[in-house]
């Protein structure tokens, strides 16, 4: 049960945290998997690349060495599957349309689509909310993943098979204080991943979506560190403690198995219950 050998699968925004963690546990399910992320670690012009998103954590993630596309494309090949780490921005359509049929030609077929790849960075009130940051969240969040699960689709509608993952958030259900362009689009996923679902069905296409609470990757430790509020989030889990990463990773493999087939439009939360009502 839960075999993935020879699936082939795509997952973005792979170069650390989440996104690396789900490569990492999809190939030791079996499946040989591409790693893409816009940040690689061999790009000679790494840090002007960081700064060109617009992104702090971007910058951060460089600048404390968390960028591992190829190192975890490495660590996959040392299992035994195929894997290749490859330079892809998910808001430039015709990089997306070139990276997915080289992956095609490369591998053959293209089963699984992880869309992991998000900005975290912007936070502020809607009053202060940047309108700049507010498009780039909604242009990779949000559209970065139309352009991926778009360029995907004929490969999976050609093999009759296929597994898609939107990665919302509970902030995607729930809203979040100060996170109007994030909560936001992370609540288009939820519709997107419904939609792919109910077009899908017909060619054994599914598609879900999966509502992380608070998960201690690299980023969520630098964030909780000395953060006072991140321990009123952490007292509303029933566990009293976040998550990890593999508990993403799991949820999302297990998703792309055979005996997930019969789930598809669902949005799975795991959050530690966050969501409920505690006292």
């Amino acid at each position: 049960m839960f075999d993935l050998t020879g699936k082939v699968a795509v997952v973005t925004g792979a170069s650390r945290g989440l996104g690396r963690q789900d490569a990492l546990t999809l190939a030791s399910m079996g499946a040989d998997v591409v790693i893409t992320d816009v940040l690689v670690e061999d790009d000679p012009n790494l840090q002007q690349t960081a700064e060109s998103q617009g992104s702090m954590l971007a910058q951060f993630a460089v600048s404390q060495g968390w960028v591992h596309s190829n190192a975890t494309a490495e660590a996959i090949r040392q299992m035994g599957r195929k894997s290749l780490a490859i330079k892809m921005d998910v808001t430039n359509r015709d990089q997306v349309r070139e990276v997915f049929k080289n992956i095609k030609d490369e591998f053959g077929k293209i089963d699984i689509l992880i869309n992991n790849a998000a900005t975290l960075d912007h936070a502020a009130q809607i009053p202060n909310q940047s309108y700049e940051l507010w498009d780039r969240d909604v242009k990779v969040n949000l559209t970065g993943a139309f352009n991926c699960t778009k360029e995907a689709w004929p490969y999976m509608v050609e093999n009759h098979w296929g597994r898609l993952i939107f990665m919302s958030s509970v902030a995607g259900t729930l809203g979040g204080f100060g996170q109007a362009s994030y909560s936001s689009t992370k609540a288009g996923l939820i519709g997107l991943a419904k939609t792919a679902a109910l077009e899908g069905g017909r060619h054994n296409i599914t598609a879900n979506a999966i509502a992380p609470g608070i998960i201690e990757s690299e980023a969520g430790k630098a964030a909780a560190a000395n953060n006072p509020l991140y321990e009123r989030f952490k007292a509303r889990t029933v566990f009293k403690r976040f998550g990890q990463p593999e508990d993403i990773a799991n949820t999302i493999a297990f998703l792309c198995t055979e005996e997930a087939g019969y789930i598809t439009g669902a949005v799975i939360e795991v959050a530690g219950g966050i969501p409920l009502f505690t006292a």
